[in-house]
């Protein structure tokens, strides 16, 4: 007996020690490499003669040898897209990538990382920007998709290039990100660096991890097993792919179609193309079907069938957090990510804040109020008694830490701080953003200087936060059994 009390005092003494490195992770910050806390600061100074571009953040140096960049919308169209002028969709170019931790950069240093590269413009509404956001897949000299470690990230060949510019403090995707990582187990590695196109200087930009598979980075999802229908895969709810083969017919595409309340599509973003067959599509859309028929049945919440079987929870509870405490209400209707691994489960990913914090152009966020509970998946989810106290419970653990006033506002200046001088060199091309790029309505949302642009964002943190924090509880309405007696047994 006396060996068994042993056994189990060891257990818990394990387990306490397991719960309090997870504690000290969060406090502290260390599951995530914040670029401005790790990284040269522009007080370091340089020696040069002041001719040319000198910054302490890295430089990425794109020359296309004058060909125009393809992805210009052709007409105002959502889907046809300039091409090259041999008609392909992206073009070959060079790239150069200047990160010397020791010194800082100027155009004319010997690059750190050289390479070909295809480019285009890449987004959404954000198309239709001055400043264009750019994806870039590195090949090697005979083409073929070829890794190479950017800024400290991991490995790989895709990257995008996001172009702050409807967001007038620079920093948003960078910040949440970074947040969504020490809270999330993955979000979108991000590095800010200034960009030379063909000579011309462009301005801030934010070095950005794609959402698909990676080796030591990305997602962790397995490749194709070889013979089999078995992969890991990455889903992205939002507009569909033009290659019909990664659009699939999922149970919640009927269901919210019928509604007329989402006409969005489901496509398979991994495996990619070349290892996609018709065989491994078809299985993807089973697969996801069953989960969501699992979750919008009688059964959702039940021990044996329901949700909590299919799906990572603290993923979507704290992917919930994120997307309402920012009301990034894109989330969960556009470019909304999800992965699951083989034999896994299913796990939330963020993507894009550029509309967060009171920054939509097509309305005026209400600091009051929640919406999450109305996108797909949450809808169901919320239903829940047991999930709606798992949002309140982790929303106040992380009030404790990453979304604290205290820290968020201090993040803030210390990643403005960071930027030093890329600030004013940024406005220098795209200061007239202020004056000529007003799209928030009413106007008076509009931010005329950088200054105004970052109050606002610091008044939108407070006001959201103070209003959840007497609010969270409020979520308990979605899972009353009152409101859900068509759901529940």
């Amino acid at each position: 007996m006396k060996y068994k009390i042993l056994g189990i005092s060891m257990m818990l003494v394990v387990l306490f020690c397991a719960l309090a490195a997870s504690l000290a992770d969060q406090e502290t910050g260390t599951r995530r490499i914040h670029q401005h806390m790790t990284s040269r600061q522009p007080e370091a100074g340089c020696e040069c003669d002041g001719t040319e571009l000198c910054t302490h953040l890295p430089l990425v140096l794109i020359d296309t040898d004058g060909e125009e960049i393809p992805g210009e919308r052709v007409n105002n169209s959502d889907t046809i897209f300039s091409t090259t002028s041999e008609g392909d969709s992206m073009l070959t170019a060079r790239v150069s990538i200047l990160d010397n931790e020791s010194s800082n950069h100027h155009p004319s240093d010997p690059p750190d990382l050289e390479t070909s590269m295809l480019i285009r413009i890449r987004g959404n509404s954000s198309r239709s920007f001055d400043k264009k956001n750019y994806l870039m897949r590195f090949v090697d000299e005979e083409g073929n998709y070829e890794n190479h470690e950017v800024m400290g990230m991991a490995a790989h060949y895709e990257w995008a290039l996001h172009g702050p510019y409807l967001d007038k403090t620079l920093i948003r995707n960078y910040m949440w990100y970074n947040i969504a990582g020490e809270m999330m187990e993955y979000a979108p590695n991000v590095r800010f660096c200034e960009v030379i196109l063909n000579g011309e200087y462009l301005g801030l930009y934010v070095m950005t991890e794609t959402i698909t598979r990676g080796e030591d980075c990305r997602i962790h999802v397995s490749e194709p097993i070889e013979g089999t229908n078995e992969t890991g895969y990455i889903l992205r709810m939002d507009r569909g792919s033009s290659n019909e083969l990664k659009n699939i017919n999922n149970f919640t595409y009927y269901v919210y179609r019928i509604n007329r309340k989402y006409d969005r599509v489901m496509n398979i973003e991994y495996p990619r193309a070349g290892s996609l067959t018709q065989e491994l599509a078809d299985a993807i859309e089973q697969d996801f079907s069953d989960f969501e028929k699992a979750l919008y049945s009688y059964d959702y919440d039940t021990h044996d069938y329901g949700y909590q079987n299919w799906i990572d929870v603290d993923s979507f509870v704290d992917y919930f957090i994120l997307n309402e405490f920012t009301q990034n209400y894109d989330a969960g209707y556009l470019s909304t990510y999800i992965s699951k691994d083989i034999r896994g489960k299913y796990q939330m990913i963020v993507w894009d804040f550029n509309n967060a914090c009171d920054n939509y152009y097509e309305t005026t966020m209400d600091i009051q109020g929640f919406q999450m509970q109305d996108m797909p998946w949450q809808w169901m989810l919320t239903k829940d008694e047991d999930y709606d106290q798992r949002i309140i419970d982790r929303y106040h653990m992380w009030r404790e830490t990453f979304l604290n006033d205290d820290y968020l506002v201090d993040y803030i200046d210390d990643v403005i701080a960071y930027l030093g001088d890329a600030v004013a060199r940024n406005f220098e091309v795209w200061g007239y953003s202020f004056t000529e790029y007003r799209p928030l309505n009413p106007d008076s949302r509009n931010p005329s200087t950088y200054e105004e642009a970052v109050k606002q964002l610091k008044k939108f943190i407070y006001e959201r936060g103070a209003w959840m924090d007497y609010n969270i509880e409020a979520v308990k309405q979605y899972g009353h059994p009152s409101f859900n007696k068509r759901y529940n047994h």
